[in-house]
């Protein structure tokens, strides 16, 4: 006979209905159990930290049925019954990552690099390119971040919405006519930050196939819902989003965590909409539990009554399924009782079965991550014994063994550190096993270092370092224009030739942007390749990095360099991580244009570089001093695979650049810089608008025989690959770096480059020096630009004054 299915979407017999519920409940067994283990080994030391599902299960495994092949989970990090429902996590990897085994195959969510209960499938195949998407079930890199992964689930549903509206876009890597489903997890006390709120409101405009689920347990670590959410519900304040028949906005539903087949039947419901329809549904599952509290940081009974913890223990979702699987009783139509199982002790057999098939999976872990440290650790051992044999401090170095065989769990840096102690005691001692000792140090951390810093940028064929520098060419009698029309020229080739290339932010599309850099090209390419946005930045940029997960190629605009603070967030956590925490096998070539430096006033005026320069390591920094070399960083950008940020010199739009005839096609080098006037003196460097006015005072400083060599540092991140500037400041033996960020910001990010890493000091007869923007933002008006920012005056006298030091009588004091 037939009844209907878990997964409403095909009819099962009996039978088949069965063995699914029986399955499902095993694997919740499964995933709780992996929770109750993995506190345990937190608790005795194997592991650091933990946070886990439970108490989600059920749910968890109703959201699997209606996920497909090329859907897209963007979650937190409590879905791990969901992933080892798709099939992407084992109970073996789930304890693998709990330990931070630093290999991508026993840890293939982060290779170590994140702690348990962060999830990511292999976008890239080992060569750095995409595979097929649409194949394969997808869940982008998680972050920790409260409510961060929110934004990337915008881009990650528009993606969908880009390939079935847009003509020429048919791309089967990619998708299938848009279909695939942006799935998005939250916790409910997560949804009280403002990401939340910015994401959600944007997908009711975007209209996009994006599913949120709302794992509801009434807490936000010890924090009740009462002082999280008005009304103390995500659902009820949301509901002026619910669409109508003359209105477009989401569709909600709000159902029991603990409801097994209620949830099937709405996640079901809730992906035929997205999916077909292209609308965004909101999954409220409340009176979901916690039974080990948030994590293992603490006891939840510190913070819940009694009253509280036994509500929690009577609505147990996996409590709540086993006790619906032993009523479950119906008749068919000859009126035989049909039940899932006979007797209690099928349920109890499938959960000694589950619990044995969990305490197997986390001895294999543990052996898999030890077993490769304890072998070094012989090494080390007969090592230290030999050269303990030769040194007058052989009790020392003989106790230092000891300890270590002595170390239950030992780690990776117990055996470096122990090794480099041994050294400190032989100083003053030499002998062959010394250098044993000293060459094993060396061979160990070159093969285990890279295991942790590995893939911050790509290492594929299209990383930066391999796109070559094409010089923009001329025609005789080349046009002279403001400078943003060869933006604008350029843009239009690159979207003619890029049929994948998206542009989006505010005031972006209609306009052509603020600066007019985009003018008519809405109109020429369609309002999706050039569209505009709301005012949230956060979310422009998670859609730029969602789009770019599935194979777009997006340029998200955030319209003023301090606007980007808005969104430094998800950029820092998100973006310029993501390659690095997957190490390597997923990347979101997302290029971030925006523009900045020398506007009068607090707003807009600011050029926080430093703490951009640091904040996004991962991410290329450009700084571009007019528009042609900006424009070139567009072209080489395109080429590559690797995420930027541009930025564009806010008061350059309108100065006069010639037209280069080779629009498209010719690139400004990522991390070269360009010497743009030779000197013999005193070596100047600095970048983007402050280089104009470093060029208007050369003639002055000629004026006293000071001979300038000054560089355009181009690119921030990476600095001068080729060290260019250190031959400077052998032919100049001075340096003066000049920027407007703050004092300590970039110019002493420059100062380390050039003196440490490409080791200058040892040409410098001066001290070096940095002259910067006062601490403050720059004050109003043109008096309060001048008093705030390098200008003309203080820019002659900071390179005088070096001058002057050195020669007195050539240079006399000006004051």
């Amino acid at each position: 006979m037939a009844t209907t299915s878990t997964t409403n979407s095909k009819q099962l017999s009996f039978e088949q209905f069965k063995k699914e519920v029986l399955n499902d409940y095993k694997l919740a067994v499964i995933s709780r159990e992996c929770s109750i283990l993995g506190r345990r080994e937190v608790l005795t030391g194997k592991a650091k930290f933990g946070i886990f599902g439970d108490g989600k299960e059920v749910p968890q495994l109703a959201m699997a049925k209606a996920f497909k092949k090329g859907d897209f989970r963007s979650g937190y990090y409590r879905d791990q019954t969901f992933m080892m429902a798709i099939g992407e996590l084992t109970p073996q990897q789930f304890f693998a990552g709990l330990y931070a085994n630093p290999s991508i195959k026993d840890d293939p969510m982060s290779g170590g690099r994140q702690m348990g209960g962060h999830f990511a499938t292999h976008s890239l195949d080992n060569h750095g390119q995409f595979k097929n998407l649409t194949e394969q079930y997808n869940s982008s890199g998680d972050i920790s971040p409260t409510a961060g992964q929110m934004p990337r689930m915008l881009g990650i549903a528009q993606a969908s919405k880009i390939y079935r509206k847009v003509d020429g876009l048919k791309n089967p890597m990619f998708s299938n006519n848009g279909n695939e489903i942006s799935w998005g997890t939250i916790g409910n006390a997560s949804t009280t930050e403002g990401v939340f709120f910015e994401t959600f409101n944007a997908a009711g405009v975007l209209q996009v196939p994006m599913i949120i689920s709302v794992w509801d347990d009434d807490y936000g670590i010890s924090v009740p819902a009462k002082y999280q959410t008005t009304k103390e519900s995500i659902s009820k304040i949301l509901k002026g989003f619910q669409r109508t028949e003359n209105e477009k906005g989401y569709e909600i539903f709000v159902v029991e965590g603990f409801d097994y087949p209620k949830l099937i039947d709405v996640y079901a419901k809730a992906a035929k909409i997205a999916r077909e329809e292209h609308v965004p549904v909101l999954i409220h599952v409340k009176d979901l539990t916690q039974p080990q509290g948030h994590s293992t940081s603490g006891s939840h009974e510190r913070y819940k009554s009694k009253e509280r913890l036994m509500h929690e223990k009577q609505n147990d979702c996996n409590s709540k399924l086993r006790d619906w699987i032993l009523e479950f009783d119906l008749n068919d139509e000859n009126g035989s009782s049909l039940k899932i199982v006979n007797s209690e002790d099928e349920i109890i057999e499938i959960e000694k079965e589950a619990k044995k098939e969990v305490r197997e999976a986390k001895r294999n872990a543990w052996s898999a991550f030890l077993n490769p440290i304890l072998e070094k650790r012989k090494e080390v051992a007969i090592l230290l014994e030999k050269i303990a044999n030769t040194s007058k401090n052989k009790t020392f170095i003989l106790k230092l063994r000891t300890d270590l065989l002595n170390e239950i769990n030992p780690a990776r840096k117990d055996l470096v550190a122990t090794a480099k102690n041994a050294l400190i005691y032989t100083i003053n001692e030499n002998s062959p096993i010394k250098t044993e000792l000293q060459n094993w140090i060396t061979n160990y951390t070159k093969t285990e270092q890279p295991k942790f810093d590995s893939h911050l940028y790509s290492i594929s064929e299209q990383k930066v370092s391999t796109i070559s520098e094409v010089k923009p060419t001329y025609s005789q009698n080349a046009k002279l224009v403001d400078g943003r029309l060869v933006l604008r020229e350029n843009f239009d080739v690159l979207f003619s030739v890029h049929k994948n290339l998206l542009i989006f932010g505010e005031d972006t599309g209609k306009i052509g942007d603020v600066n007019q850099g985009l003018v008519g090209l809405q109109e020429k390419y369609g309002a999706l390749r050039v569209a505009d946005t709301g005012i949230r930045e956060a979310t422009i940029i998670g859609q730029g990095i969602g789009l770019a997960l599935r194979g777009l190629r997006p340029i998200a605009e955030i319209q003023y360099l301090d606007y980007l603070l808005y969104a430094i967030q998800i950029m820092s956590d998100d973006l310029a991580t993501l390659h690095y925490r997957t190490v390597g096998k997923q990347k979101a070539p997302l290029i971030v244009r925006t523009r900045g430096h020398r506007l009068e006033g607090i707003w807009h005026s600011g050029s926080p570089m430093g703490a951009i320069v640091h904040l996004l390591r991962g991410m290329n920094i450009l700084v571009p001093r007019n528009m042609t070399k900006a424009a070139g960083f567009y072209n080489t950008l395109l080429e590559c695979d690797e995420p930027a940020l541009v930025v564009e010199n806010l008061n350059g739009y309108r100065l006069k650049e010639k037209l280069p005839n080779n629009l498209g096609e010719f690139k400004t080098p990522i991390g070269e810089v360009e010497v743009i006037k030779k000197g013999n003196d005193i070596t100047v460097i600095s970048y983007g608008s402050t280089l104009k006015i470093i060029e208007e005072v050369i003639s002055k400083l000629e004026q006293v025989n000071i001979n300038a060599e000054i560089i355009d540092v181009q690119s921030l991140l990476p600095f001068d690959k080729s060290h260019q500037v250190v031959k400077s400041i052998e032919k100049t033996n001075r340096l003066i770096i000049i920027d407007e960020d703050v004092p300590g910001g970039a110019s002493a990010y420059l100062l380390q480059e050039i003196l440490e890493k490409q080791n200058a000091y040892q040409y410098l007869d001066s001290k070096p020096i940095t002259l910067t923007a006062k601490n403050h933002r720059a004050a109003f008006g043109t008096d309060g630009d001048y008093f705030s920012k390098p200008n003309h005056e203080t820019i002659f006298e900071a390179i005088y004054t070096v001058m002057s030091e050195t020669n007195p009588s050539k240079y006399p004091n000006l004051f």
